[in-house]
């Protein structure tokens, strides 16, 4: 039984930082491709960063130079730190993951929400 069990969400004002985890748990880390998704209230779930199992990482064009995500395989987390922060970022973000071997873009534009795997989801709020 694979679970994924995220932290590190909150309130924060525009241009601050936070940092996410996701504890998988179940499964070791490095065989599992993974992202990170985000849902506005009222919009549709839209992807953020992903993280292959080449150590491959992708960013959608909204957050990347802001956004940085990796991957500790001692502590089986996935982190994703995020930097100068919008209120455009509020959101609940998700991890998600998937015991295959793709690339952090393959896993999220071709994958995506049919991974697997999910997290309980954390709520980022940038005011």
């Amino acid at each position: 039984h694979v679970q994924l069990v995220e932290s590190g969400g909150g309130s924060v004002q525009a241009g601050g930082s936070l940092r996410l985890s996701c504890a998988v748990h179940g499964r070791t880390i490095s065989d599992l491709s993974m992202g990170w998704f985000r849902q506005a209230p009222g919009k549709e779930r839209e992807a953020v960063a992903g993280f292959g199992t080449d150590d491959s990482t992708y960013y959608t064009s909204s957050v990347k130079g802001r956004f940085t995500t990796w991957r500790d395989n001692a502590e089986n987390i996935l982190y994703l730190e995020m930097n100068s922060l919008k209120p455009a970022d509020t959101a609940t973000y998700y991890c998600a993951g998937a015991p295959y071997r793709y690339s952090g873009s393959w896993f999220l534009f071709n994958l995506g929400s049919e991974a697997p795997y999910w997290g309980q989801g954390t709520q980022v709020t940038v005011s």
